[in-house]
């Protein structure tokens, strides 16, 4: 057994940093609503900008936002370890998602730091600009531009729901380095750690410390448009009705039972929007937007259910003369973490007594992306009843420090 550091994770520091992010809130609280690069985000990056230089750490920002601070190594020219998370946050979540992986990968640096620690490879907060997809649409942004799986074009095309351009939210940000310098090349990091909440009730209901991330769920986003005819809810007898929103309704329930039909437990599809017009009580809806979210840890059976669902809509639309167009938002491979980073978190739990479980991501994750070029792994801390973006989400500080603990003691292993 490796005999750990003597460290002293501040728990009054990274509460009161969680404390402080979370009055950078574009909507009153209980809630924090931070959207990337609105008025509270650029607020919010600044403070963190701010804790990062008194920690000792030098900075780098790239042109769409994401914050590097660096803990130089003896051995500088070597690949640095990083451990990150993000700080955008949807309408009225919660003060724990991604903040957690933020402030406790810069608690874990400075514990480091005074406990006399000197890493051979340098050791780095990465703090990603984006992971929510509530400006554009689009989750992990960051994560993606990063790897070079959004390329500078298609970050430029971006815009959000009025039409305002990534680019013109950039320049309100202060950002202005060119989008073409943002991606990393492959090996730039020796490993990749994010420490997270868990996002469900597992860990809680297991009495368990810990989960140590092994596997992250391969996502699809399906974006499904239906166009039938409207007319007057009296005039329009039922026989001659095109309604978009009844073919809606039945591809909905089509979307429950064809991820049932697998009978895998990791394989799940949800209806998470679905608007209609012209939304008047008195009109047949002619227009329907839905997306349709799947997800499963193996990319097969996802796609088997894709495939289900497109078939599925065309019988149901042809049925009830109704026009649609399917798009394919995003199809992301599924990922396994990496062995030797996960054995090491595994070690860490065993050397500090924590008990600790193997979980499975289900949920979007820069992570997710941050593997496609560096060894990657995962840490999740209990939050309260599963709870996740909604004001009620809740980490307790005893979780938080043990979680920091492990991403601490991980990230000086790592760095050696």
């Amino acid at each position: 057994m490796m005999q750990p550091i003597d460290l002293r994770i501040d728990i009054e520091a990274i509460m009161a940093d969680i404390e402080r992010l979370a009055a950078y809130s574009e909507t009153p609280p209980p809630g924090v609503t931070r959207l990337v690069y609105g008025e509270a985000d650029v607020r919010a990056r600044a403070y963190l900008r701010a804790r990062c230089l008194a920690t000792g750490l030098t900075l780098r920002e790239d042109g769409l936002g994401n914050l590097f601070a660096r803990w130089p190594g003896s051995e500088p020219e070597l690949p640095a370890v990083a451990a990150g998370s993000h700080l955008d946050a949807p309408p009225q979540s919660g003060r724990f998602a991604g903040v957690v992986g933020v402030v406790g990968a810069l608690e874990a640096l400075r514990a480091l730091r005074q406990a006399g620690f000197q890493p051979r490879h340098s050791l780095e907060l990465l703090l990603f600009a984006s992971e929510a997809p509530t400006r554009f649409g689009l989750g992990c942004l960051a994560g993606r531009a990063l790897v070079g799986a959004l390329t500078p074009e298609e970050l430029h095309a971006l815009h959000d729901s009025a039409g305002r351009s990534l680019d013109d939210w950039r320049t309100f940000a202060g950002l202005h380095d060119p989008l073409e310098q943002v991606a990393l090349a492959q090996g730039h990091y020796a490993a990749f750690v994010e420490l997270y909440i868990e996002q469900g009730p597992l860990l809680a209901t297991d009495g368990e410390a810990l989960g140590v991330v092994r596997a992250m769920a391969a996502t699809a986003t399906l974006h499904i448009q239906l166009n039938g005819v409207s007319g007057h809810a009296g005039a329009t007898l039922m026989l001659e009705r095109r309604d978009a929103l009844l073919a809606g309704a039945e591809i909905a329930l089509a979307v429950e039972a064809a991820a049932l039909a697998t009978s895998r437990p990791h394989t799940v599809a949800t209806t998470g929007m679905f608007s209609i017009e012209p939304g008047l009580a008195n009109m047949i809806p002619d227009r329907v937007q839905m997306v349709i979210d799947v997800r499963d840890i193996a990319a097969e059976p996802r796609d088997q259910v894709l495939q289900a669902l497109e078939l599925t809509v065309e019988s149901i639309c042809g049925r009830r003369h109704v026009d649609y167009r399917l798009r394919l938002l995003n199809a992301d491979p599924p990922v396994t973490c990496d062995p030797a980073v996960v054995e090491t978190l595994v070690r860490v739990c065993e050397d500090l007594g924590l008990s600790r479980q193997f979980m499975v991501s289900r949920t979007y994750h820069n992570s997710l992306f941050m593997a496609r070029i560096c060894p990657t792994a995962m840490i999740f801390i209990p939050c309260r009843g599963g709870v996740v973006q909604h004001p009620d989400e809740y980490a307790a500080p005893d979780h938080i420090l043990q979680g920091v603990a492990v991403l601490a003691h991980t990230l000086a292993r790592l760095s050696g």
